[in-house]
């Protein structure tokens, strides 16, 4: 059953300077927007925030920009950023279709897809995140060797993903079927990973570099 949008979520969200609705203004000019020359990271869908909040935090000379069309969830996201007053990060209420309508190429260091839609039947998998349509965008926006970071709990999802990483300018140099189970302490859970594991749902991760 689809959500009930929150009357509250999008003035609220206009009173958070650090949320920008305007985004395709700033195209060629984020570093003007965060006021430094820092690499920009993006994570496409943002849940409630937790990723985003962590991550940042610990890497403050990294820019980050979370775009979700869902403002349902990405208004807690919003929360989180102006509470935790993380400077380094943008909210983007919009539809990751429209990417690279708001950034420059060459202008992506990172690229973060935690457990998107895996759209299972055939005539939606062009809604994938990770569908070659998406991968000719990132492609672009990605700086030389830039990486795609990719979770998901859906085994059908990732195997698809494996097949359009490799055959559309990525090289898969990391790769795991149970994230748990495997030696990378720099991951930071997002909320649907905690409650995947806790219902003993391994998670697949790979890293994704551009060629």
């Amino acid at each position: 059953m689809r959500l009930r949008k929150k009357w509250w979520a999008v003035p609220e969200m206009k009173e958070n300077a650090q949320v920008i609705f305007n985004a395709k203004n700033l195209k060629g000019k984020w570093n003007e927007e965060f006021k430094n020359n820092n690499p920009i990271n993006l994570e496409l869908g943002c849940g409630k925030g937790k990723f985003i909040s962590e991550i940042a935090d610990v890497n403050k000379n990294i820019n980050y920009c979370i775009l979700d069309l869902d403002t349902n969830a990405i208004v807690y996201a919003t929360r989180k950023i102006r509470d935790l007053e993380l400077l380094n990060v943008r909210a983007i209420p919009t539809n990751i279709e429209k990417i690279d309508e708001i950034f420059s190429e060459n202008s992506i260091s990172r690229i973060y897809i935690n457990f998107c839609n895996p759209w299972p039947k055939k005539r939606h998998h062009k809604r994938r995140l990770t569908h070659p349509n998406f991968l000719a965008k990132y492609n672009k926006l990605l700086i030389e060797e830039g990486e795609i970071h990719f979770k998901t709990d859906d085994d059908d999802l990732f195997k698809a993903s494996l097949e359009y990483f490799n055959e559309n300018g990525f090289e898969v140099i990391l790769i795991t079927y149970d994230l748990a189970n495997f030696d990378y302490p720099k991951n930071i859970e997002t909320e649907y990973e905690n409650k995947f594991k806790s219902l003993g749902i391994k998670i697949k991760f790979l890293i994704a570099k551009k060629k």
